[in-house]
């Protein structure tokens, strides 16, 4: 009788980890699931074993290991070269223990061609993965639809959103859509494979607007920029420099020149449902829009 697979999720602690641990059991798993932290004793799952994951700890993590058979490596909120550092040995690690899939949690079209600061730590642990010889699912997840309930308040509540995007789409993809994809890229890990993992439609800046505005009943005005002016502006209003020239103006440019337009069917693919819509999303989200709007 052939057995059921060990699954590993390592990051078992934070938002996405917790919520394929979940899937999995919502899905009446039969083989084994193993939930990783740093601190394990903080994690509470019925009826799975958790196990102490630290990536940094080579000998500890081929020891969590153990009897494992496909592993969700969840990439690390740290950013550097600690970052790629930290995934390059998890991996060697999960070599070292005999896994046979791993599936890794990446970014959009990380390639050197990336202008994203960090694409180089996604890309080097995609590269560490390919030439460790173990299976493997790289999961190349597009940005967070919660992303916007940081960014849309404030937009609603001075009613103009200033954006260097130009007419560059997007394709946002809720946390519960990637979780989904990782639940499903665990139970079905065999070829080795690299997916994009995006929501149902690419938008522009003035077409998530719209949404926003249809949903909240409040108009924005999308106002175009220069890179420099979006840099400016946001330095103005008091965001911290590393933000403004890591994240804000890198990601505009990043959907101005295309490279996350690109929508795929991989959520239904691997969960077999299909992902949620921007407008769904929002809508249940309103609350979070609105409170400051």
């Amino acid at each position: 009788m052939t057995t059921s697979p060990t699954l590993f999720v390592a990051g078992a602690g934070g938002k996405l980890g917790r919520r394929v641990v979940e899937l999995l059991l919502e899905r009446g798993y039969a083989g084994k699931i193993i939930a990783g932290s740093r601190h394990p004793e903080k994690l509470n799952f019925s009826g799975v074993e958790t196990r102490k994951a630290d990536y940094g700890d080579v000998p500890g993590f081929i020891k969590a290991l153990d009897g494992v058979d496909r592993l969700l490596l969840i990439s690390i909120d740290v950013l550097g070269a600690s970052r790629t550092a930290l995934q390059t040995s998890a991996v060697a690690a999960a070599k070292a223990a005999g896994v046979k899939h791993i599936v890794y949690t990446s970014m959009p079209a990380p390639e050197p061609a990336s202008p994203i600061p960090f694409a180089s730590e996604h890309f080097g642990t995609e590269e560490a993965i390919k030439a460790s010889g173990v299976g493997y699912t790289i999961l190349r997840m597009n940005w967070y639809a919660e992303n916007l309930l940081s960014s849309l308040p404030s937009a609603l509540q001075s009613g103009k959103w200033y954006t260097s995007a130009g007419g560059g789409t997007l394709a946002h993809v809720s946390r519960e859509d990637t979780a989904r994809a990782a639940a499903g890229a665990l139970l079905t890990g065999d070829a080795s494979r690299t997916l994009t993992v995006t929501g149902p439609a690419a938008l522009t800046s003035r077409e998530i607007a719209a949404v926003a505005s249809e949903v909240t009943g409040k108009p924005i005005e999308v106002v175009d920029v220069t890179d420099e002016q979006l840099a400016a502006g946001a330095v103005a209003a008091g965001v911290p420099e590393p933000v403004v020239h890591g994240f804000i103006v890198p990601f505009d440019v990043n959907t101005r020149l295309g490279r996350v337009a690109l929508t795929t069917n991989a959520v239904e693919t691997l969960w077999g449902e299909k992902p949620q819509g921007l407008k769904a999303f929002l809508e249940a989200n309103k609350a979070a829009l609105t409170q400051t709007a």
